[in-house]
Order: C-alpha cells, then sequence, then structure tokens
C-alpha cells in the first residue's frame, strides 16, 4: 500500500452533504469498489491478525498493562455504562470514557463489583478508569457480545447476546445492577453533574493474537484497541494530529470522528488535493482509490454526494 488510506465511517453517514468541488472532482474520477460492509470486515482489510479476529479487550489490556500482562489469559472488557429506562425498554446511553469516569470512580465502584465475579472465578480489574477487564482462562467460551458503537442509543435488549453461554452473562449482569443501583458513590455522581454508573458492559472479548501485520507502516488512531494492534505489530503508532502533520504511507483511523462535515473539509478534501497516492475506505464497504494520473479523466463528472 502507497500512499495515504484513511478509514472512515459509513458513507450513509455523509448523505445530504455537499462535495467541496475539489473533493467532487476527484471522486468523480477515482478507481471505486465495494467490500465487505462493517468495522471488523474494514479492519480486517488493514491488519493481519493471528489467528484471525478482532479481540478488543486483549489489544487495549496490551496498551493499559503491557504484553507479559495481556498474554496471561483471555480478557473481555467490562465497561463502566449508563442504561436508562425508557416506555419501550432500556437504551445504553453511556460507556467508559462517555461516563467521564475517574480514578475515585473506581476506587468506590470496584470494590464492590469484585466479589460478584471472584465467585464465578474471573477477577474484575481497571488500569483505565474508562476500561474496566474481566481475565478469564484462555479456553473459555464466550458468546457474541455487542461492542459498545453497535449498541449506543439502543434498546440494550436488542443487543443481548442468546444461546446457552449467555445465560451467566446475563445472570452476572442483573447482579452487577442491582449493586450498583443501591451504590451511593452514584448519588455522589449525580451531585457532580455526572449521570450514575448503574451497568457494566461485556464486549471484545478473545486471547492476544500471535502476530499482527499490516503494510502501512504507520498508524494515526484515538482507538485504544487499533493502537494496541500496532503496538503488538511493531509499527510507528500515534494519537491523530492535524493532517498537515500526517507522513506518506500512513493509515489515518477516523472512525469515531462525529462531524461528517469536518472530515470532509478537513481530511478527505486534502488528501483529495494532494500529489500523493490516497484510498477512502468506508465501514459501509465504499472505496476509492485517487492515484495522481486520474486527473485525466476529464470526461467523468464530478460526484456531487457520498451516500450509502
Amino acid at each position: 500500500m502507497a500512499g495515504l488510506t484513511l478509514l472512515l465511517p459509513p458513507a450513509a453517514r455523509f448523505a445530504g452533504l455537499a462535495l467541496p468541488p475539489v473533493l467532487a472532482k476527484a471522486l468523480g474520477r477515482a478507481d471505486r469498489a465495494q467490500a465487505e460492509a462493517g468495522e471488523p470486515a474494514l479492519l480486517a482489510r488493514h491488519f493481519d491478525l493471528l489467528p484471525r479476529g478482532w479481540p478488543a479487550g486483549a489489544l487495549t489490556r496490551l496498551l493499559d498493562a503491557g504484553e507479559d500482562d495481556a498474554r496471561r489469559g483471555a480478557w473481555l472488557r467490562a465497561d463502566p455504562a449508563h442504561i436508562r429506562p425508557d416506555i419501550n425498554g432500556a437504551r445504553l446511553l453511556g460507556v467508559g470514557a462517555n461516563l467521564g469516569m475517574a480514578q475515585a470512580d473506581v476506587d468506590a465502584l470496584l470494590p464492590a463489583l469484585r466479589p460478584l465475579f471472584g465467585d464465578a472465578g474471573f477477577q474484575l480489574d481497571a488500569p483505565h478508569p474508562a476500561r474496566w477487564y474481566l481475565r478469564l482462562p484462555r479456553e473459555a467460551r464466550l458468546p457474541a457480545f455487542a461492542a459498545p458503537e453497535q449498541a449506543l442509543g439502543d434498546d440494550v435488549f436488542d443487543h443481548m447476546p442468546g444461546g446457552d453461554d449467555a445465560r451467566r452473562w446475563r445472570a452476572l449482569e442483573s447482579e452487577v445492577q442491582i449493586t450498583l443501583h443501591n451504590h451511593p458513590h452514584n448519588a455522589a455522581r449525580l451531585a457532580a453533574g455526572k449521570v450514575p454508573v448503574n451497568a457494566l458492559w461485556f464486549w471484545g472479548g478473545g486471547v492476544l493474537p500471535d502476530a499482527v501485520s499490516s503494510r502501512a507502516p504507520t498508524v494515526y488512531s484515538d482507538d485504544p484497541a487499533v493502537l494496541g494492534a500496532a503496538r503488538l505489530g511493531k509499527l510507528h503508532a500515534m494519537p491523530l494530529p492535524a493532517f498537515r502533520e500526517i507522513e506518506d504511507d500512513a493509515l489515518v483511523d477516523l472512525r469515531g470522528q462525529r462531524d461528517a462535515r469536518a472530515l470532509l473539509e478537513h481530511w478527505l478534501s486534502p488528501a483529495a488535493e494532494g500529489t500523493r497516492a490516497a484510498t477512502f475506505d468506508f465501514a459501509d464497504g465504499a472505496r476509492f482509490s485517487l492515484r495522481p494520473p486520474q486527473r485525466w479523466r476529464f470526461w467523468r463528472k464530478p460526484l456531487r454526494v457520498l451516500s450509502a
């Protein structure tokens, strides 16, 4: 992979936004393809993990506690969460970093929750206030838990795992909610203008991969799992900078950016104006490959809008 690759939210998020003229012209002349949709498929196109998969909990554990620690078992994220009941069910409104977690929250809540998981044979800890973990046996069988970004804003019951393996986790979650509902620290959070921590969100289970590789020598991302994968693969990795600071032959992870217009103006348009090759890879599978010789495709009309 030569040039710049941008990992982007779904193209549908840009629907209805007029594209800047330079970007519209470049996308109209670009090579287009449709790849498999979904963030797991998007990440798999750019990171080769052995064994396959995306064990986010193990990857972030490496970032938070080091590789030696991350090799000691399987990991499941058990992040603090806020669920709000409504007339139609219960909605997930915040997880981890969304809740403004601090070490004081960890110190108050973790001791009350640890015995629940200790009785089940799991160890709960929180090396980062927003990222809590369960250490499990390497051979532990886990149901398919939904990542927070899949469930935020939705009824949590639409994202509950099914099957026999999920029963014990539903029971544990019920005990967690009872414990947190009665915990006095949540009154202190409310008094400070914060929402209560009334649940844990399980997700990202698995063991640390044996190896990670990527065709990109440099990775920019604010996603701890991506940074953990890059560290394991001994790639040059760092948080997102401004566009002008991006090096050549880099993978830039913009999936978490919420302002679609800002993405068009501050990332896609400058990349389209540059003289280096660029690939725009969207989470819903749309792909555009931009190359300098495409400027001679003058017969192609500009692309006016992005859509699914």
